[in-house]
């Protein structure tokens, strides 16, 4: 079973899922375990609560990481490096992500679905190739089956499988699925790649969550489904690399 109470990177962490896993994750962090909670804008005063959380925090750190930007993503990993004082990183979150008001197929733009897909399947891809190193040196320290994690926040509607056959009918938001269904493809090669090193690779469906993507319409809240994703976290181990679970641990089908 996965340890997750050490040094820990989420990303997006200025709202909705990712700063309800920020604080699900400070109640298990131990005082000399670290928690880095990176936005696009951290100063920005969309990040105000986070900034206000982190400072009744010694172990969170708010950092500046833009998913869509390779010297921001590379800044980031060194200011994680030079924190950590050759210690590795045992888990990776990549919750940052993007949606549309581009539901059907009229409203498809061109330039809308490249961010979509640079954002949901590119950032995430970059920010596990420039914090490997860190990863590699966690899985390296661990002792058993407790190596480190990375976590894909991918989207049950993702799923070519299951992603029409909802309780709720969704629209076809072929920005959004499709850009979530590259990620799921790109875990499968991270967890192939990876787990020679001891990296288990997962991707986590949060859920439909009251959040600004997932609207008030939503009937989950965040707390419900972050609580379900840490203690999904806490349960991994070597042979949930490549798995796609939902955030009550229950298998999705691709």
């Amino acid at each position: 079973m996965f340890q997750v109470a050490r040094n820990i990177l989420v990303t997006g962490t200025n709202r909705g899922i990712g700063f309800g896993l920020v604080k699900e994750l400070v109640k298990i962090n131990p005082p000399q375990g670290h928690i880095f909670a990176t936005c696009k804008n951290p100063t920005g005063s969309e990040s105000k609560a986070l900034q206000s959380f982190a400072s009744q925090h010694d172990n969170t750190h708010v950092l500046q990481l833009d998913t869509t930007d390779l010297p921001s993503i590379k800044r980031a990993a060194l200011a994680v490096q030079s924190q950590l004082k050759g210690r590795g990183l045992n888990l990776l979150i990549n919750n940052a992500g993007r949606n549309s008001q581009a539901l059907f197929l009229e409203d498809v733009d061109q330039e809308d679905m490249l961010m979509s897909y640079k954002t949901n399947a590119v950032g995430p891809l970059l920010v596990v190739k420039e914090f490997l190193p860190l990863l590699k040196k966690a899985a390296k320290e661990t002792v058993g089956d407790n190596k480190a994690v990375v976590v894909n926040v991918s989207s049950i509607i993702s799923s070519i499988g299951q992603g029409f056959k909802t309780a709720t009918k969704i629209p076809p938001e072929y920005q959004y699925r499709v850009s979530k269904t590259a990620l799921n493809m790109v875990n499968a090669c991270l967890a192939e790649e990876l787990k020679k090193d001891g990296i288990a690779c997962v991707l986590l469906h949060p859920g439909w969550v009251k959040t600004d993507m997932g609207s008030e319409l939503a009937p989950m809240t965040v707390e419900t489904s972050t609580k379900g994703l840490v203690k999904v976290i806490s349960g991994l181990d070597s042979s949930s690399s490549g798995t796609f679970l939902d955030w009550q641990g229950k298998k999705i089908i691709w």
